[in-house]
């Protein structure tokens, strides 16, 4: 996927800034993040954002929770925590870039890289000097065209020479946050468990935070235009614009950015979605939904956990007339073969899960029933968040097939494989 798009905004203009002043209506009107031309270089970049504003941390955490800014690395955890947890720390922290684009249903990062990277480096050189960060580092996969783009936007601009440049191995879990402060500080890049408060020991032993690419992004206009600025556009609960990448079976796979709260159909209509089928939201730890049902969600937060779904990595693949189960037992043996392997759920859990489907695809009445008692046994109980994504995703296609897909999951208990091909290209058997 290589096309970046930029919805129709409708931006008012920045009504007020934290800092020092920014340009007019012109230079926000063409999408904030994702704007339909990248500026030429740093220099280009300061002519359409003005001077990069100085806010303090204390201005920061509370712009943050005056919009209700989440991070858009898959959590959703609310930015003004992980800053004031900073701010009680009393040491200068280690602020980590996650720009790694782990999952593969999501391109945001490369979207960033490609358009807008100087508005990423703003976003975390702004807090950098809040926060008064004793290490700043950009995480990039190894040989990845992020990475490239990442490292000549670096070089371009004379106080971004304390950034530090992480090469990531290019695996799933390797850019989970533990993974990096764990790479970061000299090890390996596996997970360090969830009993790792990297927020008061993380990199080196300081308060370490990870934010994602595009929550950088977002600090940096929130820098810009102040609370009241960044709320002209957005559902007013949580204002704003979010960066979604739609794949799968449409007719133009691209990433767009949206005002919070657009109608999920808006950018499907725009991808070329079909209008019937299913698809897959958040990333291979999402939910599968009818393609219809979807079309009619607000893509916030709230609206998303109405639906029970997320927002997560900002995904949204589109299954079309492709078999749902054939996608999920070939995305759970991706994730099995991704993991870890440092505890139980992953070293034997995901790969029995994945083997469950695999035998539900060729027919076995039996794997149903195990699929239902293995998940809730394995739920919970990793050493990170990874098999719980993965069996978020299974349990929502077993919900999936014994309800509105049962008539399939019937015709794959009497005659075996169906004969479809999976959408998601991830390799391996």
């Amino acid at each position: 996927m290589t096309a970046y798009a930029a919805s129709p905004m409708t931006d008012r203009g920045p009504a007020g800034t934290m800092g020092r002043a920014v340009p007019g209506d012109d230079a926000w009107r063409d999408g904030r993040l994702l704007p339909s031309s990248p500026a030429p270089g740093y220099s280009g970049h300061r002519a359409r954002y003005g001077p990069l504003p100085t806010p303090s941390l204390a201005a920061l955490i509370a712009a943050t929770s005056a919009v209700s800014l989440v991070g858009r690395g898959g959590a959703g955890f609310p930015v003004s925590r992980k800053l004031s947890a900073l701010a009680d720390a009393g040491r200068p922290p280690v602020l980590i870039v996650n720009w790694c684009e782990g999952d593969p249903t999501a391109v945001k990062d490369e979207a960033l890289a490609h358009r807008s990277p100087h508005l990423v480096l703003d976003g975390v050189l702004a807090l950098a000097g809040a926060a008064r960060a004793r290490r700043l580092i950009i995480a990039c996969r190894a040989g990845s065209a992020t990475a490239g783009r990442v490292g000549a936007a670096v070089a371009q601009r004379p106080e971004a020479g304390r950034c530090e440049v992480l090469s990531v191995p290019p695996r799933l879990v390797a850019s989970e946050a533990s993974s990096l402060v764990s790479l970061a500080s000299g090890g390996g890049a596996r997970p360090l468990g969830r009993l790792a408060p990297i927020w008061e020991r993380g990199v080196d032993g300081a308060p370490t935070m990870v934010l994602n690419a595009e929550t950088s992004a977002q600090l940096a206009v929130l820098a810009m235009l102040g609370p009241a600025g960044f709320a002209t556009v957005g559902d007013p609960g949580e204002p704003g614009t979010a960066v979604l990448s739609v794949s799968g079976r449409v007719a133009r796979p691209g990433t767009y950015e949206i005002p919070t709260g657009t109608a999920i159909g808006i950018p499907l209509l725009a991808a070329g979605a079909p209008g019937s089928g299913w698809a897959l939201v958040g990333g291979l730890a999402g939910r599968w939904v009818e393609v219809e049902r979807l079309g009619r969600t607000a893509f916030s937060g709230a609206a998303l956990q109405a639906a029970g779904l997320s927002r997560g990595v900002g995904s949204i693949v589109v299954l079309g007339d492709g078999c749902l189960l054939v996608e999920t037992a070939g995305i759970l043996g991706y994730l099995a073969r991704e993991s870890a392997g440092r505890c139980g759920p992953c070293m034997f859990g995901l790969p029995a899960i994945a083997a469950d489907l695999a035998a539900l695809v060729a027919g076995d009445p039996a794997a149903p029933e195990r699929l239902r008692r293995r998940l809730p046994v394995i739920d919970g109980r990793g050493g990170c968040a990874h098999p719980d994504g993965a069996v978020a995703l299974a349990g929502s296609a077993l919900a999936a097939l014994s309800g509105p897909l049962r008539g399939h999951l019937d015709a794959h208990l009497r005659g075996g494989p169906c004969g479809a091909r999976p959408v998601l290209s991830l390799g391996g058997s």
